[in-house]
């Protein structure tokens, strides 16, 4: 056989099998990506427990996957319950007034809003009086507002089990870190040498930083959540505390729905004051936890626009699901990140030659 052609059959040969090995590990990127970021963001607690446990990897890494499945599924768990189960009470509500049709009267608690409550009763009013009209609103309104409950429980349910595959993966990864370590330093020091490995602790650090910011203003934002509803008098407050853990990472509106949830409970059942106390609370004392210590959170590892951030977020999500949330801000951060330091490096390169030419001619 020529030469050329046995090449020619090897390369297209390594061609399918990393096809095979890309189309195999496809629908599992996202999840192995998240479980590095894990890993990455939770090194030190994985090498204390390893010390602890007396250099025996199997134990520390069923520890930590034991721990990460206490802190982050069980919470899951209890969430996406309680978030099924308020969908369905909301739909048991709606529905009757959608086959009777809506009261002639606006609610009571409705009507006694403060500065808007008189207007918004005359308009329901008026909207009353064309009872057809109304009902076929309320009924285009209700469609897509149940399909949108009923995503958001399945985005949770998902996300769930995606956090139970992602630490089955954390516990083999954890198990044979320095293998998976000694690996990437080969393959950074052969690829671009002192770059290379420049860039892989520029990764590790970017990843680091961004998975603080996030989870760190979360759980900042959830422990100021839980003082206020427990100084309110908010009943649930474990559960609350945890959704506005797990909604704080969504930005801008993420935690703003439980607080204002809860302040409007609370005017329901009479409680206008705390109601205000909860609203003020929130606006002023949980949401703007994620304006100051975000920044600072992400700007000791990554240097992260909120913009970014943003994007990150709900880009990730509509590509990885739940986990997105985590995934598409640490992708973008590292992408940016990367280009900057290819930036630095090529501007000085790109100078030199573009002086070399000038003095040829």
């Amino acid at each position: 056989m020529n030469p050329s052609h046995k090449q020619l059959i090897q390369i297209a040969m390594v061609a399918l099998l990393l096809i095979g090995c890309i189309a195999v590990l496809l629908p599992f990127t996202g999840t192995l990506l998240f479980a590095i970021v894990i890993c990455l963001t939770t090194l030190p607690i994985r090498n204390r427990l390893l010390t602890l446990c007396g250099g025996r990897s199997n134990l520390a890494a069923l520890l930590l996957s034991i721990l990460l499945l206490l802190l982050l599924v069980v919470p899951m768990a209890l969430l996406s319950g309680t978030l099924a189960d308020g969908v369905q009470m909301g739909i048991r509500y709606l529905k009757p007034m959608l086959e009777s049709g809506v009261p002639a009267d606006a609610p009571k608690w409705l009507a006694d809003l403060p500065i808007f409550g008189t207007d918004i009763a005359r308009y329901w009013q008026e909207l009353v009086e064309s009872r057809e009209e109304m009902n076929a609103l309320l009924r285009q309104v209700f469609d897509p507002t149940r399909k949108f409950a009923l995503a958001a429980v399945a985005l949770f349910a998902q996300g769930l089990l995606q956090l139970v595959l992602v630490i089955f993966f954390v516990f083999f990864i954890f198990r044979d870190a320095h293998i998976y370590a000694d690996a990437l330093l080969t393959g950074s020091r052969m690829l671009g040498g002192d770059l290379g490995e420049r860039m892989l602790a520029l990764a590790e650090g970017t990843v680091t930083g961004v998975m603080a910011g996030i989870v760190g203003t979360a759980a900042a934002q959830a422990l100021v959540a839980m003082i206020g509803f427990i100084i309110a008098g908010v009943p649930g407050v474990i559960v609350l505390t945890f959704a506005t853990f797990f909604f704080s990472m969504v930005p801008v509106i993420g935690a703003t729905l439980i607080w204002l949830g809860a302040a409007i409970w609370l005017y329901q059942v009479g409680q206008t004051g705390w109601a205000v106390f909860m609203v003020l609370w929130g606006m002023f004392g949980i949401s703007s936890v994620d304006n100051f210590l975000k920044p600072i959170l992400i700007s000791r590892s990554a240097s992260l626009p909120l913009l970014l951030i943003v994007v990150g977020v709900f880009g990730g999500v509509l590509v990885f699901g739940f986990i997105g949330i985590f995934l598409g801000p640490t992708l973008l951060a590292l992408g940016q990140v990367l280009i900057r330091e290819w930036l630095k490096h090529a501007g000085p390169a790109a100078a030199d030659g573009a002086v070399a030419v000038v003095e040829t001619r």
